[in-house]
């Protein structure tokens, strides 16, 4: 990708250029104004990347979802779209335009927010300010994507079952409403750094229930940045031929394919647009009489040239309607058709074939999502046929391991259907569904909408109620969905502390202790759920895991309880008289070290409880 080429000097010198690019102009005055500040929020991150590397971001290898890559891109991007919106003036503006601009906004502030969420720390040495400065850049690029999603999308937020909370926007109207007013908040998805230890701590525990479902799971692995001694490239910065740019992401295509009024587009932007229920071309605002999507053969090779010809890595893309790996679009197209059919049972054969294809690789879930899948399958979700409704939802469960596939899963208003599917479908179905919000809250923009469409209800009654597989799928959502602190307060009204407390203590739900301490362990910072804990009469099963517990069990109730004793010596001498004294001591020599340092710190609190 051309980004990779781009070293941090560049980068600087580019977002210097933004800067100077006035924004007191056009109908799209704020939302320029607000992107410029955002880019140049990074500036600092960029010179302590520049002034301290280990390794430079233009030189080190990359893959598919490479931070560098997408920071250049992203910015390189929101250079040229400021250029052009800032000029736009309301004489121009029919609704067609508009909508263009602002689905370039989305796309430019997703690969922005994309970017900085993948930043590896570890290889760089940047200060706490800039890191603070980084995370309100990515909150500020969250609000901004959530209030362009909602705008672009006609059913994304209208079919949320339960209002959210003032900082998750549950509609249009509330987004417009509040937009200035939160402006200057940099609160919205919040982690404590033990909330963060944690997540690390209790993937595998995670992956473990997700890596059960029927979805293929041989890249689930995050971004992973590898030093190499590759030289420097050189510091200049290529411009881009117009032509090789997509009019929609303004990122150089890999895929580039012809609609039907003879515009060309990058096939996953064009799709995307087309899957939001649009229906004219966004170059020339004519209606598209068919959504047939061509390759643009000659433009690939000419951009294929280019790459080559500059030493710039193109990503692979597809050769006569197949992916390098072999998926077959023309097959997958005919699919999907049939999933619209009026039988009953070739819907039902259809959807059985994409659950199948889904479930072997990446590029087929590629494939599936670019033929216009998911749109389709979001709305099979709601069928009457048992069968259907099963295979559909497995379908978007597998689709969503795929990172690019959770927007448009997300775009397509499918948290209202699932939930739908959690609460009222088959065993099957509903576990399924839990596994599916679980793989979408991933994305944190993603656990807000989650924890506000009704979901979490249904998770706890699922976590009480359902199969062994069930309640484990329950437990990971639930525990992903809590990480957002937003959504502790709901799962506690939703009864999820009495939930878990009694499988502490249930021999039938022996094999749930681990999920269940994990779980009540990110809740305990919460006011109300610390409250129900106490409540519950949980010491005596907590301080019964310290002495016999597993390690990573142990650990866990010794932070649940430095939670609830904290600053209350009624329940330090209480935990003392339960015989909290001898496994804490243990726990401090020998435990995890995260298990040393709480029970270190409750020793303390003991010692001073008792003088």
């Amino acid at each position: 990708m051309a980004g990779v080429n781009v070293s941090p000097s560049s980068l600087l010198e580019l977002i210097a250029e933004i800067a100077e690019i006035p924004t007191n102009a056009g109908v799209f005055k704020k939302d320029c104004t607000d992107l410029t500040r955002r880019v140049c929020l990074l500036t600092h991150l960029v010179e302590e990347i520049r002034d301290s590397i280990p390794v430079d971001p233009a030189a080190a290898s990359s893959s598919e979802n490479d931070w560098w890559s997408d920071l250049v891109v992203g910015v390189q991007a929101a250079k040229r779209l400021l250029s052009s919106a800032t000029r736009f003036q309301a004489r121009d503006s029919s609704d067609g335009a508009v909508k263009r601009i602002s689905f370039q906004l989305q796309c430019i502030t997703w690969k922005l927010e994309k970017a900085l969420s993948n930043l590896p720390y570890d290889l760089y040495d940047i200060s706490d300010e800039v890191g603070e400065q980084v995370e309100l850049a990515r909150s500020q690029l969250r609000r901004a994507m959530q209030r362009y999603v909602s705008l672009n999308s006609n059913k994304f937020s209208s079919g949320l079952s339960e209002p959210m909370e003032r900082d998750a926007f549950s509609s249009v109207k509330m987004i417009k409403a509040e937009e200035e007013k939160l402006e200057g908040i940099s609160e919205t998805v919040h982690y404590g750094e033990e909330e963060k230890k944690q997540l690390r701590k209790s993937s595998s525990i995670s992956l473990a229930f997700y890596l059960s479902k029927d979805a293929d799971t041989d890249r689930l692995d995050k971004m992973v940045t590898k030093n190499t001694d590759e030289s420097k490239k050189s510091d200049k910065q290529l411009t881009i031929p117009v032509d090789f740019l997509c009019p929609v992401s303004l990122e150089l295509m890999k895929d580039p394919v012809i609609v039907a009024t003879g515009q060309t587009y990058e096939r996953a932007y064009i799709q995307r647009w087309i899957d939001c229920g649009n229906l004219t071309c966004p170059k020339t605002q004519q209606k598209l009489e068919n959504f047939t999507l061509t390759p643009n053969y000659v433009l690939r090779s000419l951009i294929s040239r280019w790459c080559t010809e500059h030493n710039i890595e193109q990503p692979a893309g597809y050769i006569n309607g197949r992916s390098k790996n072999g998926g077959d679009m023309s097959v997958i197209k005919a699919l999907v058709h049939k999933l619209s059919s009026r039988s009953v049972e070739e819907r039902r054969n259809a959807v059985s074939e994409i659950r199948s294809l889904s479930k072997r690789s990446t590029d087929n879930r590629i494939l599936i999502a670019e033929a216009g899948a998911i749109p389709v399958l979001v709305n099979l979700l709601t069928s009457e046929d048992v069968a259907t409704q099963e295979n559909a939802i497995t379908c978007v469960l597998n689709l969503s391991i795929y990172d690019n596939n959770k927007e448009l899963i997300m775009f397509a208003g499918a948290v209202t259907s699932i939930v739908q599917v959690l609460r009222a479908g088959t065993m099957e179905a509903r576990e399924n569904a839990a596994a599916t919000l679980f793989s979408l809250s991933l994305a944190d923009e993603n656990k807000i909408i989650i924890g506000g469409s009704g979901a979490i209800p249904a998770l706890v009654d699922l976590l009480e109620n359902g199969t062994p597989r069930g309640k484990k799928d329950a437990a990971t959502a639930l525990f992903n969905l809590c990480i957002y602190q937003g959504n502790k307060g709901r799962a506690v009204r939703a009864g999820i502390v009495p939930a878990l407390v009694k499988m502490l203590s249930d021999s039938s739900s022996h094999r749930m202790v681990d999920e269940a301490l994990t779980i009540l362990s990110v809740l305990a910072s919460n006011l109300d759920a610390k409250a129900a804990i106490v409540k519950a009469n949980t010491l005596p099963a907590l301080i019964g895991i310290l002495q016999t517990g597993q390690a990573r069990n142990r650990e866990n109730a010794a932070a649940i309880l430095l939670s609830l004793c904290k600053r209350d010596n009624e329940k330090l001498v209480s935990m003392g008289r339960l015989g909290a004294v001898v496994p804490l001591m243990d726990l401090s020599k020998n435990g995890t070290e995260r298990g040393k340092r709480k029970a270190t710190s409750l020793l303390e609190l003991l010692r001073k409880a008792c003088q």
